[in-house]
């Protein structure tokens, strides 16, 4: 009672800040992040509203998943060197994209039936199935499966690139190599194979995981990287089931673009696992 209140502004005063107005002579922020060529590359086909989401999201999503990429390679190196340290950043870095990944979904959850039907034909063939970074994802994780390249055929470079993953060690081989380097008994067959084949799984290896989690007090940072591996599968298969979930809400069972089966192929998915003995393991302990 009887105070008065400082006036509202509707403005505010940069009278005293030193804003660098003319950048002329300077790199301004648009000409860093290339805003000209990122802004310009959304280009809807068709005159509906909701076209203009769809690909953000798209093109959103996938620059997430470069980032991924990014950060998965530098743990792969730092695996290699019994540098475990500063993956479990990279590992919580990617599990926060991985958040991010999943709640794109949502927004383009919002895109009704109707909707996407009047630009679906806009997309031709084209289709997620043909995304060559979520399928370097995969195989840099674990996953592999030499005919899911034969898409990228007419894109030389970029099917080399996915064949070089292929036949290259995965994270997951990596860390088993890591696991028979610190005297875990890891079978010979589990990290000297051919790396172009699906990863068979193995009750050495689980055995040699039921010992981390024994020790983890001795073993702590392979008990961490354990973990870490872990939430990175389970972010992975919450992807797959939103994704799924998703395209069944907007296109009920209708074949996808890129000529799948649409909702019954995404669900064959939902079953994988990059690192099967660490959650078979879990009923053992």
């Amino acid at each position: 009672m009887g105070g008065s209140e400082p006036p509202s502004k509707s403005f505010v005063d940069l009278a005293d800040e030193q804003v660098h107005w003319d950048l002329r002579d300077t790199m301004s922020y648009g000409q860093y992040l290339n805003l000209d060529k990122l802004l310009d590359a959304q280009h809807p086909l068709s005159y509906h509203h909701d076209e203009m989401l769809f690909i953000t999201i798209h093109q959103v999503s996938e620059l997430w998943m470069k980032l991924c990429l990014h950060e998965l390679t530098a743990t792969v190196a730092c695996v290699r060197r019994d540098d475990l340290g500063p993956t479990f950043k990279m590992f919580a870095r990617v599990s926060t994209i991985q958040e991010q990944l999943l709640h794109a979904w949502g927004v383009l959850a919002t895109v009704t039936p109707y909707d996407y039907s009047a630009f679906r034909n806009s997309l031709g063939h084209s289709s997620g199935f043909q995304s060559a970074q979520y399928r370097l994802l995969e195989f840099m994780i674990g996953n592999k499966n030499a005919e899911m390249i034969k898409v990228f055929r007419s894109d030389p470079p970029v099917h080399e690139t996915l064949e070089r993953a292929l036949r290259a060690p995965s994270l997951y081989d990596e860390v088993l190599r890591l696991l028979s380097r610190r005297g875990l008994n890891v079978p010979a067959e589990a990290i000297d194979r051919d790396f172009s084949q699906p990863y068979q799984a193995s009750k050495q290896v689980a055995a040699a995981w039921l010992s981390v989690y024994h020790n983890s007090v001795k073993d702590w940072d392979l008990y961490e990287l354990a973990e870490r591996l872990v939430d990175l599968d389970y972010k992975f298969q919450l992807w797959r089931f939103t994704h799924a979930k998703t395209v069944e809400r907007i296109i009920g069972h209708k074949r996808g673009t890129g000529g799948t089966g649409g909702v019954s192929y995404l669900t064959k998915a939902l079953e994988l696992k990059f690192f099967p003995e660490l959650w078979t393991i879990r009923t053992s302990m």
